[in-house]
């Protein structure tokens, strides 16, 4: 791992390849390690980088409040530490969300946006399925949700393998070395309560809200949505939303896959935004460009069917009353 001071503290990351940056954000309560199956894919065309969020992983732990906009304030400061200008972005869970805030807020250090099992707007409590609000109420009641997380540490020992029950235990050793008492473990406390249900807490509904209207409004930046089944963040009616909503959006089936999907469909993952990225040009072409040149003449089809099937999908499970919503639920109340 690397390390760079950023403001109060320092943050790690894995660099690898070279090129063009491509940043990859991870989500709570993984870091940087759930990408090391995916960044292969991209490091023959990139200069692929990927942090620990700042109280995760390998990074400095500032005693901070460790709310989004903690997070963002060093991510801002690891970009500029690095020197980082016109990346591509991808993210799932909140590091998705991190992505399409830093894109809204600097919209000329980002070249496009890839994400997977993220937030992309501000949700209600009645479009979380039922058996996840119990779980998100009690991670957001005081008491409560520190005995969950902090003295259970129940996001690490639980939840993990409850969304993605592959992951090793050698895997999930790399996951829990971070947080070995309950004053660790604050960062993953606070992230549920970081997410706006029911317009609560408004300063990140806000930045929610912005993003949004960045997505709407660019459409020469390339967006990548890559889908899983049964999905949890990101539902049929999600989807739905995207397509309505954001511009210059493709959108991906990578198959059957956990919240944490990079764990489960890492190959998937990375060659889809291997072909996203040659598509757009936002990389080099490997090998002189012939390898690229040919997986970018061979996507073209296969976007369009997997745009195609995916619609399909999405119509045919509207059509059924969205049956696959009550396994949605369990992984969703499960992560």
């Amino acid at each position: 791992m690397n390390t760079v001071e950023v403001l109060d503290s320092h943050l790690a990351y894995t660099e690898t390849g070279e090129g063009e940056a491509v940043v990859f954000l991870h989500g709570n309560p993984t870091s940087s390690h759930i990408w090391r199956n995916v960044v292969p894919h991209v490091a023959d065309r990139a200069r692929c980088l990927a942090p620990d969020l700042i109280g995760m992983g390998s990074s400095g732990k500032p005693d901070i409040a460790y709310r989004f906009a903690d997070h963002a304030r060093y991510l801002d400061a690891w970009f500029d530490a690095l020197r980082l200008d016109r990346a591509v972005l991808v993210g799932y869970d909140w590091g998705g969300s991190l992505a399409l805030d830093l894109a809204a807020r600097h919209p000329g250090r980002v070249r496009g946006v890839a994400l997977l099992e993220a937030f992309v707007r501000p949700m209600t409590w009645a479009e979380y399925p039922a058996q996840a609000v119990p779980l998100f109420q009690a991670l957001r009641t005081p008491g409560e949700g520190e005995r969950m997380a902090l003295e259970e540490n129940w996001f690490i020992e639980t939840a993990l393998r409850a969304t993605n029950p592959g992951i090793s235990d050698a895997d999930l050793a790399v996951y829990r070395t971070p947080y070995p008492d309950p004053a660790s473990r604050r960062p993953l406390l606070q992230w549920p309560r970081e997410i706006p249900l029911d317009g609560e807490p408004a300063d990140v509904r806000d930045r929610f809200l912005a993003y949004g209207g960045w997505m709407a409004d660019t459409p020469d930046v390339p967006k990548l949505l890559l889908t899983v089944e049964p999905g949890s963040l990101i539902s049929p009616e999600i989807v739905a939303w995207c397509r309505a909503n954001v511009a210059g959006l493709e959108v991906e089936g990578i198959g059957p896959a956990g919240h944490h999907a990079p764990e489960d469909r890492p190959d998937e993952i990375g060659r889809a935004v291997a072909r996203w990225l040659a598509r757009h040009r936002l990389t080099a072409a490997p090998e002189a460009g012939v390898r690229g040149i040919a997986a970018s003449e061979a996507a073209a089809p296969e976007a369009a069917a997997s745009e195609a099937a995916a619609s399909e999908a999405a119509a045919l499970r509207a059509g059924a009353g969205e049956a696959a919503a009550p396994q949605a639920g369990v992984r969703e109340a499960a992560r």
